[in-house]
């Protein structure tokens, strides 16, 4: 972990830039994978899924024979977590549907807006590194509240052609069958073009490597709605002197064992801080059994030791984090002034992880700074708004002169026939 004392603002930038945030270096690669998908189909995903999964999958659907048996094996113990955060994640989700109101602008002249379900979505879930089965839940739980008619589903296999049980098992909690055995940048091309095998979808959710971020980003060009930038995984942890040196080491290296292109940073007031979390966070690195990707994520991390409150709060939101710890004294009154975050943990016993699994707030969220014009995944993400209007014979006596006067001034006369016309009758 690479410390800095007192950076100035103008080193603000290179200090906090993202080990991968480019992905201009991948667009040609991306644009050929994408060509040849959309060109031949199950074909290309063959080829590719044995190029880059290092296995050849004849039929990439999962069997609802395959879904069962993972069903059976999971543990009982596992199956109770799962159930109490899709509990959870079920209750914050459901909170976030507001009924439509009518509203009566002005006399005659009635307004409303209506929420409706993207009728076809793609769910990518990471699942080389790490079986995400928990971004199953996050995903699919807003998905099926938001009454999505067709949920497909895309997730790499392993050398053997087999998807992770508890991914599966997430998958039939979710009441999702449409499930594909691809992974990378092949899956999002399948779910935006369609292909024997796959169905084609309207709008492609889920996080994932700097690949699959590139490649969601080429089909949102014209081909394919996308939820947000969702990259390789980040936490940024604000902390003074009364912060836990050892819940500080455990929360930068739940992030960094994610993946080697994963960032961490610590930004602090207190020097002695520093240099205990780095003590206590070798120690737990040491008994990780993925230390050897966390140690390669702590390469591209950073400890920060600035001189105040005011400049802590600011190099976060300059920052924009996707996960945001505040292990401070006065941490509920620094969270209200957080202004680019994708999820904010408040107080000592706020870890990231509760959000990764089982608070109830979604975890897919905005990385590479993107937390600063995203959002995280709600339900709102799942739906698209159809306003309405209805104009009565008095409301167009009232708004028809104010249209033909803007009309008018725009020189658009059609539309100002179209309201005096209204009038005349």
């Amino acid at each position: 972990m690479q410390i800095y004392r007192y950076p100035l603002f103008n080193s603000w930038p290179e200090i906090t830039r993202r080990p991968s945030a480019d992905n201009s270096d991948k667009s040609e690669a991306v644009r050929e994978v994408m060509l040849k998908i959309r060109e031949n189909g199950d074909e290309a995903l063959r080829e590719f899924t044995s190029r880059f999964d290092h296995v050849y999958v004849a039929d990439f659907k999962v069997t609802a024979e395959e879904i069962a048996n993972a069903v059976l094996e999971i543990d009982p113990a596992l199956k109770n977590a799962i159930a109490i955060a899709a509990k959870n994640i079920d209750t914050f989700h459901i909170a976030q549907k507001i009924p439509h109101r009518v509203i009566e602008t002005m006399p005659g002249v009635k307004c409303w807006q209506k929420s409706l379900p993207i009728e076809r979505v793609g769910l990518y879930i990471p699942g080389g590194s790490a079986p995400l089965f928990s971004t199953v839940l996050m995903l699919g739980i807003p998905a099926q509240i938001a009454g999505c008619l067709d949920v497909v589903l895309c997730t790499p296999p392993d050398i053997h052609g087999k998807i992770h049980p508890a991914i599966l098992y997430a998958a039939s909690i979710c009441h999702i069958t449409d499930i594909y055995k691809i992974g990378g940048m092949q899956a999002i091309g399948a779910m935006a073009y369609g292909t024997e095998s796959v169905p084609k979808v309207d709008k492609i959710f889920g996080p994932g490597n700097s690949w699959v971020t590139a490649a969601k980003q080429y089909v949102a060009m014209g081909d394919c709605a996308i939820d947000m930038p969702a990259g390789p995984s980040e936490v940024a942890v604000m902390a003074d002197e009364s912060a836990n040196p050892a819940f500080v080491a455990a929360d930068l290296l739940s992030q960094a064992e994610h993946g080697p292109d994963s960032q961490v940073i610590l930004v602090t007031t207190d020097e002695k801080l520093i240099k205990d979390v780095i003590k206590i966070m070798g120690k737990q690195l040491a008994a990780l059994p993925r230390s050897a990707t966390a140690a390669k994520a702590l390469e591209n991390s950073r400890a920060i030791l600035v001189k105040d409150t005011e400049e802590m709060v600011s190099l976060i939101n300059f920052y924009a984090p996707e996960h945001l710890i505040i292990a401070t004294k006065d941490a509920a009154d620094l969270a209200e002034r957080i202004t680019n975050a994708g999820s904010v943990f408040i107080g000592n016993y706020s870890p990231e992880s509760a959000g990764d699994y089982a608070s109830g707030t979604n975890h897919t969220l905005p990385t590479n700074g993107w937390a600063k014009s995203f959002s995280g995944i709600g339900l709102d993400s799942f739906s698209k708004k159809i306003t309405f209007q209805e104009i009565t014979k008095e409301g167009i006596m009232l708004l028809g002169p104010v249209i033909e006067e803007m009309a008018q001034a725009e020189q658009l006369i059609a539309h100002k026939n179209a309201a005096t016309l209204r009038m005349n009758n």
